[in-house]
């Protein structure tokens, strides 16, 4: 990995970089971009990549990579790339041949990460979203930990280096961690995290685990019309961070990225804008003080941006993910 990155070691030793390049991108963005993007992300330091089967990019993705490492800008061993299982291949037999298919259209011999999207199952096939004739979402029921033995499977194959998942909660974390016979824990989990949302509990369990918390939406949320309850604040004019932006002589944005680094929180900034896919960069070159911590902890007020939305940002929005307030848990129906 470049020496000049800042990095967290995994409890099975790889070391992932603090900030991470989300390519996730609405339908309506070609796909193209995806590959223009992550090339400039890479040009400009970005050494950690998260993708997913779901965003229906990965040759795009992986296409830059391959050019970045052609053109001598990094070598392989310098890129942390992410990838995602999606809910159709749950069961065990369909996750190694869909990490498989990542990897075709990656062009690539491994993933560093490969991790549990959601944990909820849907009807195998190639369909992102199956439905039935009346439109509804068709669930499947498979065992996690059945799914999570499928993983171990493909880390000693040597198709991933390091595997997790993501919008687990405790619950469904603790059951990972009790499974009897149990080779690799997870390394991390991806959920949903900004300081609108700190998810100090989550957290906090994930450290004592010894898992890395990775946080996406950091940046409140791009307010898709079908993705984001419109009436909730925008997170990047929230008068606090704003003052603190200002104080440091920084964007409210960075601050927010920041925030999540000094917690030992691996941060994804998901950007299609040059201008500002450069500028997260920055985060590196400053420091927050500790009250400006205790200061953004306190603007915590369990908002979930994805409170209402599905999980398929690409059609057919259908699956709800509900958020129990006092609780803060995710529940998948």
């Amino acid at each position: 990995m470049d020496p000049k990155c800042q990095c967290l070691e995994l409890n099975d030793g790889h070391f992932v970089p603090i900030l991470g390049f989300g390519t996730y991108a609405p339908e309506e963005v070609p796909k193209s971009e995806a590959l223009e993007v992550t090339k400039f992300a890479i040009d400009v330091g970005f050494r950690h990549i998260d993708c997913a089967h779901l965003y229906q990019n990965e040759e795009q993705v992986g296409q830059a990579i391959r050019s970045k490492i052609a053109d001598g800008t990094v070598k392989r061993e310098d890129i942390f790339y992410t990838s995602k299982l999606w809910s159709t291949f749950l069961r065990p037999e369909f996750v190694q041949p869909a990490l498989e298919k990542s990897l075709k259209n990656l062009q690539l011999d491994y993933v560093d990460l490969y991790i549990i999207h959601f944990p909820a199952a849907l009807k195998p096939g190639e369909e992102l979203f199956p439905k039935d004739e009346n439109g509804k979402m068709i669930f499947d029921t498979v065992d996690l930990c059945r799914t999570w033995e499928a993983l171990e499977k493909c880390k000693d194959a040597g198709l991933a280096k390091s595997i997790g998942v993501s919008n687990f909660n405790r619950k469904q974390l603790e059951k990972i961690l009790n499974k009897p016979g149990l080779k690799y824990k997870p390394v991390c989990n991806q959920v949903e995290c900004h300081p609108y949302l700190n998810q100090s509990k989550l957290l906090d369990f994930c450290k004592s685990n010894d898992i890395v918390l990775v946080a996406y939406g950091a940046l409140g949320s791009q307010r898709l019309k079908d993705w984001v309850n419109p009436s909730y604040p925008v997170l990047l004019e929230d008068p606090v961070l704003c003052a603190i932006a200002k104080k440091h002589k920084q964007t409210p944005a960075l601050i927010a990225l920041r925030y999540q680094m000094q917690r030992g929180v691996v941060v994804l900034a998901k950007s299609y804008n040059k201008k500002r896919i450069k500028e997260n960069m920055q985060v590196l070159d400053f420091e927050l003080t500790p009250e400006d911590m205790k200061a953004i902890d306190g603007l915590n007020s369990n908002v979930r941006y994805y409170d209402l939305l599905l999980i398929a940002p690409l059609s057919g929005l259908d699956i709800l993910i509900i958020k129990q307030r006092r609780r803060n848990e995710i529940i998948f129906f």
